[in-house]
């Protein structure tokens, strides 16, 4: 079985009646949403708060209901995937370009969950690119402080032309193979004027649920 389905429906296990649930971006959550459907068609009742525009799209088509972030006050658990784990339980997401509301859900979120494969699970952050969301008005000057800054910029480009997220903005990969101190880059890029949002997600996850070789293996902070 793949182990990215077993790790998706195992979090699903998680959701208790009446809850409000944080729906993640990308290809295990996939499989969490589609047990999550089947649970409903079996009488659970819960109301979900998507991330992206992508995992709206699949909610609707497997009737999973949806409220918006604004509505409600609180989540009760949140389930997503990651790019990178480390063994502080620290992240960085942002690969499929939902990172800013991504982390605006996993921070309103009583449990966050990650689901991910063992090929996720790392020593040291920093060999999947590091995004970085910027406002357009001023992407290039943002590249320019990065690049003097020697983190190795990327605009994400896709189709020959601007990657958009769906709250508008550019996206900047950093390119940085190790992140030595993830704690410090953290603050630095929280001080850059134009930086909306990054991909390192620290202190944030409360169990990971990796699926590997057919099995599973549960990490709690």
């Amino acid at each position: 079985m793949d182990d990215k389905k077993i790790a998706g429906e195992r979090a699903a296990e998680l959701i208790r009646d009446g809850m409000i649930v944080g729906l993640g971006t990308g290809s295990t959550v996939y499989y969490t949403m589609k047990r999550i459907s089947q649970m409903l068609e079996n009488g659970l009742k819960i109301k979900a708060v998507s991330t992206s525009s992508s995992t709206t799209t699949i909610a609707q088509k497997l009737g999973i209901p949806l409220v918006d972030l604004n509505d409600v006050g609180k989540i009760d658990i949140t389930i997503d995937g990651a790019d990178e784990v480390d063994s502080s339980l620290n992240g960085i997401k942002g690969g499929g370009g939902a990172l800013l509301y991504e982390k605006l859900v996993a921070i309103s979120s009583e449990k966050v969950i990650w689901v991910v494969d063992s090929s996720k699970i790392v020593n040291q952050l920093g060999e999947f690119p590091l995004p970085v969301e910027v406002i357009p008005f001023a992407y290039n000057h943002i590249l320019t402080k990065f690049k003097d800054m020697n983190l190795n910029p990327r605009l994400r480009i896709n189709n020959g032309d601007f990657f958009i997220t769906d709250s508008q903005h550019y996206i900047i990969d950093l390119y940085i193979n190790k992140i030595e101190y993830p704690y410090e880059l953290e603050k630095t890029l929280n001080s850059i004027p134009g930086v909306v949002e990054h991909g390192l997600f620290i202190n944030i996850v409360d169990t990971v649920i990796i699926g590997k070789d057919n099995s599973l293996e549960i990490v709690n902070r």
